[in-house]
């Protein structure tokens, strides 16, 4: 898949930086072809009322040291998505990763929705009901519920939107070396989240995603290597706002640079493989159960082989007590028949999930719920193991699956009272799968 490089249109003064506008990055597959996606309208800046000011150059003090590129190779790998689109809408699925609770999806920066276990069963899906020409989308999944820098893994590489409807990935596959040539570079120092999630530190810079992608590594002179993980009101068109200390941010100004594509510097770019939907269409002889015999009362992770009724299944994510082969949430992978073992164990038992709906435009929308969230032993959220308070008091109205409780809202439940502390329906107070969902406030 070939890249058109962003070309910069004519200013009319050599100054004037703060007009210039350079043709977004888009796909061979995008501009070609025809299909449901060909026709689309042209995609809109993530803050369509903000208008930027011009801005001219000004003097410029030199940075005192040069920006390394931005490593979160260190974090669990991005989940692999595809896309299909039908009547004018585009329907995302998100193949899980071990361990994540939840996955933020992005169109050109703009949030499309937030997609947890509770209340969604396999396929994870969002739809965007407003895609637009040569549009890209992000994944991200999340470890906890804390929605700070340490709840991310890493940000995955653009996947483009084709004519026919489905997505490909690659953060335009421009060639290492590709000229971005005149971008405005202006620079900020604010502290805490970046629109991905990260913090915003050196290395991480601001772009408008329609035209250089979030993930995409790039080197600016002067400053160093930036990889497009931020955004801002007034970074519109060909502009790049770097990350500068105070008061080094203030030295920098407004300046304009030749910004040059570059390949991950940590080579991690490669995008996931779309896991196997199920089994081989062939029949080869049963081999034997070598899995060992699946049990209720354990919980699994993603890649834990067993046997069951015959078969050998694998788990495509954290899991207990969905039973292979007669699961509602399509957990197991089945590969194929096998002889010797894997019989039926008692000990746990599967509950039904909830709503499902996509979150909000916005950094931080609230997660949908349902009784089949995977815990997050591997992630720094916080779990009370004590007991909860036995204060008694008078019961709140009893909580009821086919009700959408907010946060902040107050149920009884088995005796207890219970605060909601996310947006949900079906999660069962007392589950526990439902730590981050209610609070336990004690017996009434």
């Amino acid at each position: 898949m070939k890249m058109r490089a962003a070309l910069t249109a004519v200013c009319a003064t050599a100054l004037c930086v703060g007009a210039l506008v350079a043709a977004p990055l888009i796909s061979s597959a995008q501009a070609a072809g025809a299909g449901p996606a060909a026709n689309l309208p042209a995609c809109k800046f993530w803050a369509p009322d903000v208008t930027a000011p011009p801005r001219s150059v000004t003097p410029w003090v030199p940075p005192l040291q040069t920006a390394a590129a931005f490593n979160y190779s260190t974090r669990q790998a991005p989940p692999a998505i595809t896309g299909t689109m039908v009547n004018g809408q585009e329907t995302i699925t998100v193949y899980p990763v071990a361990n994540a609770v939840a996955y933020k999806v992005w169109r050109d920066g703009v949030t499309i929705g937030y997609i947890s276990y509770w209340g969604q069963t396999t396929p994870l899906t969002v739809t965007d009901t407003e895609p637009c020409a040569n549009s890209y989308y992000d994944v991200i999944a999340m470890y906890d519920t804390n929605n700070n820098d340490a709840s991310y893994g890493q940000l995955s590489v653009p996947y483009w939107l084709n004519s026919d409807g489905s997505i490909a990935p690659g953060n335009g596959n421009v060639a290492p070396g590709t000229a971005l040539n005149d971008f405005m570079v202006t620079s900020y120092d604010n502290t805490g989240p970046t629109a991905t999630g990260f913090n915003a530190q050196s290395g991480i810079c601001a772009t408008d995603p329609r035209y250089i992608p979030w993930g995409t590594y790039f080197s600016i002179p002067d400053y160093g290597t930036c990889v497009a993980g931020d955004l801002g009101t007034w970074i519109q068109g060909s502009i790049v706002d770097v990350w500068l200390p105070n008061p080094q941010a203030g030295n920098w100004g407004v300046q304009k640079r030749n910004i040059t594509i570059i390949a991950n510097p940590y080579g991690n770019s490669t995008p996931p493989t779309v896991p196997s939907t199920g089994s081989s269409s062939s029949s080869p002889a049963p081999g034997g159960c070598t899995a060992a015999a699946w049990n209720s009362s354990i919980a699994y992770t993603g890649g834990a082989a067993v046997s069951y009724n015959g078969h050998n299944w694998t788990a495509k994510w954290w899991t207990k007590g969905d039973t292979p082969g007669s699961n509602s949430s399509g957990v197991w992978t089945d590969n194929g028949a096998c002889t010797g073992g894997g019989s039926t164990s008692s000990g746990g038992s599967t509950s039904s999930g909830g709503s499902t709906s996509g979150g909000p435009t916005g950094s931080s929308p609230p997660a949908t719920t349902s009784s089949s969230a995977p815990p997050t032993t591997t992630s720094s959220a916080t779990v009370t193991s004590s007991a909860p308070p036995t204060t008694s008091g008078s019961c709140a109205a009893a909580w009821n699956a086919s009700t959408t409780y907010t946060t902040g809202q107050k149920v009884s439940y088995a005796g207890h009272n219970y605060t909601a502390t996310w947006t949900s329906a079906g999660a069962v107070p007392n589950a526990a799968s439902s730590w981050a969902v209610w609070k336990d406030n004690g017996a009434c």
